[in-house]
This record gives structure tokens, sequence and C-alpha cells, in this order.
């Protein structure tokens, strides 16, 4: 495991943004994470300019598909300096292995419920309780040898027995009006269990950058 614990998201499209915001960032504490909407404006430029910089990359693209495509996806991440990905473990298991398979050095990290949903969400999607889908997600992700699980706090204390990564998203030390429903403070979420946390707004849109690094690293 990595010892720099805070994932900054860098929840941007226009590459100005992005490298205005890593030039205060030091490579040596954080992470920093690529997701869909930053990778699809620019594309494979976006992982050579971060790795060049000296970041260790968080590709969060949430990978869901046939397990063929899913694994030739994976090659095609494993050529370039990401030190994790995601991949939706609602995918089943044929397509996690898939996934596995096709990386050598990349991490691969286990969607389990997205941090937009509640339980209310979870009933209609599937008719069944939040914790009831959730133990589901966590008993396929424990019959194959993924490297680890993207899940909201709340769902720590679930997961004292699980022996991979815990990358937790979702992390406000303030109360923001936003679109995550499922949230907890990073200090309460290291305290849990956390290896990772993932932070964006809080730090991207932050007056001081530096002081919102020291709020939300690991003491």
């Amino acid at each position: 495991m990595s010892d720099k614990r805070l994932i900054v998201a860098l929840d941007y499209s226009d590459i100005k943004d992005v490298k205005a915001l890593i030039s205060n960032l030091n490579p040596n504490r954080c992470m920093v994470k690529v997701g869909l909407q930053l990778y699809l404006s620019q594309r494979l430029s976006i992982l050579d300019l971060l790795s060049n910089a000296g970041f260790d990359i968080f590709l969060d693209l949430k990978l869901h598909d046939i397990p063929n495509t899913v694994s030739k996806a994976l090659s095609e991440i494993e050529k370039f300096n990401v030190f994790m990905t995601t991949i939706h473990l609602q995918g089943g298991k044929e397509m996690i292995e898939a996934a596995l398979s096709s990386v050598k050095s990349t991490k691969i990290i286990g969607v389990t419920l997205l941090t937009s949903l509640n339980e209310s969400n979870i009933q209609s999607l599937y008719a069944s309780a939040f914790s009831d889908q959730f133990s589901r997600l966590i008993s396929l992700a424990n019959d194959t040898k993924i490297d680890g699980l993207v899940c909201s706090a709340n769902e720590l204390n679930q997961l004292h027995e699980y022996q991979g990564l815990k990358v937790v998203p979702g992390i406000r030390n303030k109360i923001l009006n936003d679109d995550q429903k499922r949230t907890m403070t990073s200090m309460e979420a290291y305290n849990l269990g956390a290896d990772y946390i993932v932070v964006g707004r809080p730090i991207t849109q932050s007056e001081n950058i530096e002081e919102a690094i020291k709020e939300y690293e690991s003491k």
C-alpha cells in the first residue's frame, strides 16, 4: 500500500484548471484521481501529464461491460502509470477475473454501491435492503483476488474482516449541499479503517489548497 493515503479528485475538463491545481499539490503527499469527465476531455494525454509530474494516478472509470471488453480495456490502461483503477463489482465474477488477468502492476478496485445512492435508491433498484445488497457484493469480492474496494465510509464497519484495500470517497469535513449522500469526515474514515480517501471539491474549490490538504491528510 502507498503511504500517500489522500487522493485528490481532479474533477475538471479544462487542462488549464488541472495544471493550476497540481502546481499546488505535492506528488510525495497525495495521489490524484482522474475520473470520466477529465479522461474523456483530455484522453491519454492527461495520464502522461500527471505521470511526468510525478503523481501516482487513480484512474476512476468504473468499467462495467462484458468480460472480454473489460479485459481489453485493462490491457490498455496497464500501459500507463496507473497505480489503481476501478471496475463495477456488479459486472460479476467472470468480468472481475477477466480484469485481473489483464494486469500485472495496476491494482483493480471494485466499486460496491455509489455514494450518491441511499437506502431508498437501493430499494428501488434492487428490491433489497442496502446492507443486504452491500453484503452480496462483498461476498463476490471475497470470491476473487481483487485488490480492494470502493465504498462509502458508512460501510467501513462492515469490512473489519476484509483484507483488501479500502478506498473511500464522499469525504466531507464540513457539510456541503452537493450530490454525495453518504459522507463522513476524514478522521472518522481513517479511524474506521480506510486505506485511502478521495476528496474533490473541499480541496479543489478551497481558497487555501495547502491548508485543505493538511486538513484531509492522515494524522
